[in-house]
């Protein structure tokens, strides 16, 4: 994604070449577990290889297909997308990317997700073709960030994540690396606005994350914002 938009960057998509990214969609609606697996079919490079009712199931289903990708409802009965999504990370080596989607941008438990380890989020209200390209984004390695919206709920629910980055010693090419993914920069954009290799800017991200204990680059950025490195208004 680029800049403060709503809709995550083309620009690791994967080509027509590519595998399809298998989907698992976990929510506990049932018309709106079936029309997004039926509108997911239907889009290129996305096969949707299962669905789940609740958290418990989402973990059940997700550790018997293997999904590149699970898409994460938050309220759900049992257990919510957030205890899955931390389940889901934990009990593997190689667990699946999960994107929440949500009805409300503002929902505070989007954010808390977001730390549990979810590559993103997006909304239910959204397009189905940026629904799929926010799946096919995440499975590429990427983070789905609406800027805006992760501002305003780190405002709402802090996390208590804000002394993770004085305690880090980032170096300053490190902490202008983060700002950029707090923009919603890919890693190819970061290269071109760094002016240095997509390799050197890998290298980069890999040390913000073992150096905040973040989960994921999402999580970096949320550490960001609470830390104060990055500040409402921030454009890059």
């Amino acid at each position: 994604m680029t800049g403060p938009a709503t809709t995550p960057s083309a620009a690791t998509a994967p080509g027509p070449t590519a595998a399809p990214v298998t989907l698992l969609i976990a929510d506990d609606d049932e018309v709106t577990r079936s029309g997004l697996r039926t509108l997911l079919t239907a889009q290129p490079g996305i096969t949707v290889i299962g669905e789940a009712a609740d958290g418990v199931e989402a973990v059940e289903r997700a550790r018997d297909l293997r999904p590149d990708v699970v898409l994460m409802d938050v309220r759900m009965p049992r257990r919510n997308g957030i205890e899955a999504t931390r389940q889901l990370l934990a009990e593997s080596a190689a667990p699946p990317k999960v994107v929440v989607i949500t009805t409300f941008e503002n929902d505070g438990y989007v954010t808390a997700a977001l730390s549990a380890g979810a590559s993103g989020f997006v909304l239910k209200r959204r397009p189905v073709r940026e629904i799929a390209e926010a799946v096919r984004v995440v499975a590429a390695g990427e983070a789905v960030l609406f800027p805006a919206a992760l501002r305003r709920m780190v405002a709402a629910r802090p996390l208590g994540s804000a002394e993770a980055l004085p305690k880090a010693a980032l170096t300053g090419r490190e902490e202008e690396v983060l700002r950029s993914m707090a923009t919603g920069l890919s890693n190819p954009e970061i290269a071109e606005s760094l002016t240095v290799s997509l390799e050197t800017v890998k290298t980069h991200v890999g040390n913000v994350l073992t150096k905040l204990g973040a989960q994921n680059r999402t999580h970096a950025v949320v550490i960001a914002y609470e830390s104060g490195l990055v500040v409402p208004g921030f454009a890059g």
